[in-house]
């Protein structure tokens, strides 16, 4: 009995798939020749390509009312919202109310509606951070957007700076350490990944922590978090300070050539990365006729002038220890 039974269900299920199997060939091929069929998107309309029967009209086109012929136009007429990003604390995905209360038509809102708007306004604060967790990490992230932007660092080395640190939050490493300081070390670690790398000094004066603390909390996060950042290249920082000393591109390759030098001759090593960068730029000025001041490149490079007068020997002792090609 019980095989009669399994046998009848499988006769059942075997005619639904043929059944199934016989819909859908119908749906891709003409009900009148059989022939195949194909979409006119232009006139909304579905036609066999043998006979020319419309098998259907008025479709409903899902795409774009609008037309855009660069990227610039399809930016501005797109409606669709932001990707989401490490940047903000909810990646993006919240609703924001304008604080300007008008309307969609630019016009004033009446008495009640203002307050009504208040009152979704401060609702909204409060939803977009519901645990002490999402406060810390809306605060740090406010951070990292202000440093980076005061510093001039792209947008990837905010974004690698938000990751960094949402990681070191997971991971319970904040504990006995301020959000400033975790912020700024994250900061500092993407610059350096990313290629941009900017000074402890330079970090300090955007930060609102001390020096000291800085450099400590960054070796704990790399360390920590086991982050692969290489020792900061001095040639990294040589475009950055010719570009605000208005140096030409041939001074620019000269010192190039010259921290090229001192590093196959081991000048570079346990030296400041950026005391050989201005020392290398300020060697590379007077070599090429450029004449600017120590006082200057010091201000650039937030470095001392004596720094500058040491390195800048080094570097010359390298230059001329080089035999001639």
């Amino acid at each position: 009995m019980s095989e009669t039974n399994t046998r009848t269900r499988l006769d059942q299920s075997t005619t639904v798939n043929e059944d199934e199997t016989e819909t859908e060939a119908e749906d891709v091929n003409c009900p009148e020749c059989g022939g195949n069929l194909i979409s006119d998107t232009e006139r909304g309309e579905t036609v066999c390509t043998e006979c020319g029967l419309v098998v259907e009209e008025d479709e409903i086109d899902p795409g774009p009312e609008w037309r855009a012929f660069d990227a610039k136009e399809k930016d501005q007429k797109s409606r669709v919202g932001a990707p989401t990003t490490n940047m903000m604390h909810d990646k993006g995905l919240s609703t924001n109310i304008d604080w300007r209360d008008k309307d969609a038509y630019g016009n004033s809102l009446g008495s009640r509606q203002r307050e009504k708007m208040q009152r979704l306004r401060k609702w909204n604060e409060r939803f977009r951070t519901r645990d002490s967790k999402e406060r810390n990490l809306k605060q740090a992230l406010g951070e990292i957007d202000r440093m980076a932007s005061a510093l001039g660092l792209p947008e990837n080395v905010r974004e690698t700076a938000s990751v960094i640190y949402r990681r070191a939050l997971d991971e319970d490493l904040l504990p006995g350490r301020s959000i400033e300081g975790v912020s700024t070390a994250s900061v500092y670690a993407a610059a350096r990944q990313a290629g941009v790398p900017r000074s402890l000094d330079e970090l300090t004066d955007v930060s609102r922590v001390e020096k000291d603390e800085i450099a400590r909390t960054y070796r704990y996060v790399v360390r920590e978090l086991g982050l692969e950042v290489r020792p900061a290249d001095p040639e990294s920082y040589v475009p950055r300070f010719t570009s605000d000393l208005e140096l030409s591109e041939e001074a620019e390759r000269r010192a190039r050539e010259l921290l090229a030098n001192a590093k196959e001759e081991g000048v570079h090593s346990g030296k400041s990365p950026v005391g050989l960068a201005a020392a290398a730029i300020y060697a590379a000025s007077l070599l090429t006729n450029e004449k600017t001041t120590q006082a200057a490149v010091s201000e650039v490079a937030d470095i001392s002038e004596v720094t500058i007068r040491n390195r800048y020997h080094e570097l010359l002792e390298a230059e001329q220890s080089i035999p001639a090609a």
